[in-house]
């Protein structure tokens, strides 16, 4: 079975979300370089799923937004009600990992 992801593109906004309306019931952010979006995003949403996994009903969506030098990156997604706060800091533990940041420059390419 082929996973279907939506890539969406919103003027220079790129969101991923495997299900349509995105919802961000679950988000957290960080700000990251210049690099390409749609392979970052996927970098994250993989990232976010291995941690996430376990919360049923859990589905990622990543957002990037272009900011000065790079992306603000809002990550999370569908989750279901009410998210123990332990899920929030699982998912910023992910974004602010220095081994997942630098694997994400690596794969998705720095752009200077």
């Amino acid at each position: 079975m082929s996973a279907r992801w939506h890539i969406l593109h919103d003027a220079d906004s790129v969101t991923l979300a495997r299900h349509l309306p995105p919802r961000l019931e679950l988000a957290v952010q960080t700000v990251l370089p210049r690099m390409n979006p749609v392979r970052l995003a996927h970098q994250i949403r993989q990232d976010l799923w291995r941690s996430l996994q376990s919360l049923r009903g859990f589905s990622p969506v990543v957002r990037l937004d272009p900011v000065e030098g790079g992306w603000a990156v809002t990550a999370g997604g569908r989750a279901p009600q009410p998210i123990a706060d332990a899920a929030f800091a699982r998912a910023q533990a992910v974004l602010d990992d220095p081994s997942n940041r630098a694997r994400w420059v690596r794969h998705a390419g720095a752009i200077k």
